[in-house]
């Protein structure tokens, strides 16, 4: 029997993906007091302090990134929207937080030992083919300072592999709404989602697909672009769990 696999979505695909619906829903998917609860775990993790310069890689709209900053971190966020940024921008001013943000690409950072702590949150690892993801780890093992972390945040492939495929999540925003369909491709072990939203009386799709490794996977990577030791979480921080639904990375220079 021939398998059809999916791979790696382009960068005008994830453009696409991340565009300004993807911030109207934000709150809705998001609460302010779930985003206030997820930097205080990153905090912890990281063994965050005051004045510790972190970096956030695929910061988005910088709902953590600015959090972090509010609690006294020296915060660097980079991302690849323009429209993410913007907003995160916007947020930081109003909240009276300083923080640099950058447009990039993540696999090409331009910073060497300048960063305590590094970190994606939020599954924003994964986006690209084996060589790239990786590659990731290397320029973010770069950036960091003898001694500095870096967590990854990811869904648990174990859990998704127990999910009937396909599956549907549904949000709704005023009148509008958006439905992900979301299969799992067990060859590739990578999340395909196909978006479709519903919005001021027009329909838009978008395509998005994220590769998840298992934790062996994580260390043998981690350990390859320079990290000792690596640590396994579950949601939040809480204990890993098979079935859980989260694994949480914490990989050590």
């Amino acid at each position: 029997m021939r398998y059809e696999t999916s791979g790696p979505i382009s960068s005008t695909e994830l453009s696409e993906y991340f565009s300004e619906d993807y911030l109207y829903f934000s709150d809705t998917v998001n609460s302010p007091e779930k985003s206030d609860r997820e930097a205080g775990v990153i905090w912890d993790l990281l063994s965050l302090g005051q004045g510790s310069s972190v970096l956030e890689l695929g910061c988005g709209y910088g709902r953590i990134a600015n959090r972090l900053a509010k609690k006294g971190a020296q915060v660097t966020g980079l991302d690849a929207s323009p429209i993410l940024l913007e907003k995160a921008k916007a947020d930081a001013s109003e909240l009276l937080v300083d923080v640099e943000y950058v447009p990039g690409d993540m696999c090409s950072l331009p910073w060497q030992d300048r960063f305590d702590a590094a970190y994606l949150w939020y599954t924003t690892f994964g986006y690209f083919d084996e060589a790239d993801n990786e590659k990731v780890l290397h320029e973010a093992a770069s950036s960091l300072r003898k001694g500095g972390r870096l967590l990854i945040d990811q869904l648990n492939r174990i859990a998704l592999l127990r999910d009937k495929s396909p599956t549907y999540e549904f949000v709704q925003h005023n009148d509008d709404v958006r439905i992900d369909i979301i299969s799992y491709d067990a060859l590739t072990d990578r999340r395909n989602s196909e978006r479709i939203v519903v919005r001021n009386g027009c329909v838009r799709r978008t395509r998005f697909s994220v590769r998840h490794y298992g934790f062996s996977e994580y260390v043998r990577m981690l350990r390859g672009a320079g990290f000792e030791t690596v640590e396994a979480y579950g949601q939040e921080g809480g204990e890993f769990t098979p079935y859980g639904p989260r694994l949480v990375v914490v990989a050590y220079k």
